[in-house]
């Protein structure tokens, strides 16, 4: 039925943003050796740090120091890490609300961080057991979820979901992360109900492959981002020195890197992701979105850990 031009209007939703998916404590250990010694030995590192970790949960915070209303839907245990992290994110201007507290304890993660480079080692923890069941709907004006690959309950009916979002007018985006298995499986459901895909180049490429038949490589990043387009997103690939690139409508725009000697690059992918939303959500040009994402990736590498050196809109 069809609402009479007598009915008042929907309220508007409470939040700009809504972020479903992973948080969990970081130990970030810098200087890691690139070999472990197992046999009982002990390597000394130059530094480490205990931050609020979990791609989902530093797009949340990011978003939020760029001025928008942010709530967090997710899952942690009953267990000092939870509590950890849920502090955390509301001492940063997320609500918490909607995040579930459950028996099963919450992930954990160790980032080995090398220079520019990292190896991560995570616990998933109670990450497998969120569901769109756990979600809250009409909560924000956009969606945006993350770690597609950790949550595989969520994924199972993440179209539904997508769907059903987009039907009430808020918009959606997605980032992956990486596959731990490698497989990449289940995207072609999804992308039709994504309006911003956010891959970085090796996820791109790893993708666009799994998705053609029968998988070949694509040749360069700018074919995986319209392969990936093909299915109905925006699609802005996160390229590292190289900076951004977007495809959209048959377009392709790159912009390139904001020069800066990284002190820890954890969390930058996610930062780009809270600058590329905020900028949509200001109704800026694709441009200046990328321009505006790869800003806040990479001011966000100047400190320790994921969120410690975001910026405000006033900062970029």
């Amino acid at each position: 039925m069809r609402p009479s031009p007598s009915d008042p209007p929907a309220p508007a939703p409470a939040f700009d943003l809504l972020v479903i998916g992973d948080v969990n404590p970081d130990v970030v250990l810098s200087g890691a050796p690139r070999r472990l010694a197992y046999g009982q030995r002990e390597q000394l590192v130059s530094g480490g740090d205990l931050v609020l970790g979990g791609s989902g949960a530093i797009t949340a915070c990011g978003a939020a120091r760029l001025g928008l209303r942010v709530a967090f839907a997710g899952r942690v245990g009953d267990d000092a890490a939870g509590r950890f992290v849920l502090d955390a994110l509301s001492a940063r201007g997320v609500d918490v609300t909607h995040c579930v507290v459950g028996p099963t304890p919450t992930a954990m993660t160790v980032v080995l961080a090398d220079g520019h480079d990292r190896a991560i080692l995570t616990s998933p923890g109670c990450l497998p057991d969120l569901t769109v069941d756990d979600v809250p709907r009409g909560l924000a004006r956009h969606v945006h979820v993350s770690s597609y690959f950790l949550q595989p309950a969520l994924a199972a009916g993440l179209p539904g979901l997508l769907a059903e979002e987009r039907a009430s007018g808020a918009s959606t985006s997605l980032d992956t992360n990486d596959d731990p298995a490698g497989a990449w499986d289940g995207l072609a459901g999804v992308l039709p109900e994504v309006d911003v895909f956010l891959p970085n180049a090796a996820e791109a490429v790893a993708i666009a492959a799994r998705l053609a038949t029968p998988h070949p490589l694509p040749s360069s990043v700018e074919e995986a981002a319209a392969r990936l387009g093909a299915f109905g997103p925006l699609v802005a690939v996160k390229d590292g020195a190289e900076g951004a690139l977007a495809w959209e409508a048959g377009r392709t725009v790159r912009v390139p890197a904001v020069p800066m000697e990284p002190v820890d690059t954890v969390g930058a992918g996610d930062s780009f992701n809270a600058g590329l939303i905020a900028a949509r959500l200001r109704g800026l040009d694709l441009r200046e979105c990328l321009r505006v994402a790869v800003t806040c990736g990479s001011l966000s590498t100047q400190a320790a850990g994921g969120t410690a050196a975001q910026p405000t809109w006033k900062d970029l």
